[in-house]
């Protein structure tokens, strides 16, 4: 996994490891209203899943908020 220090990534980072899990994606909402969100993959490959994962289903609630 490639180390990223935001915040939001070390609480799904931390997540995973309190409850054993695999991969992690947190979707949030600012207070600008703005959706973002943050996956974690406990290796370098779950890694890279979460995040094709996560930017599968961001896409989708852009398209259907549209």
């Amino acid at each position: 996994m490639v180390w990223n220090p935001s915040p939001e990534v070390a609480i799904a980072r931390d997540f995973g490891i309190k409850f054993n899990k695999k991969m992690v994606i947190i979707f949030h909402v600012n207070d600008k209203g703005e959706l973002g969100y943050a996956s974690y993959g406990e290796t370098k490959i779950l890694c890279s899943e979460a995040q094709k994962l996560a930017d599968r289903m961001f896409e989708f609630i852009i398209k259907d908020e549209g």
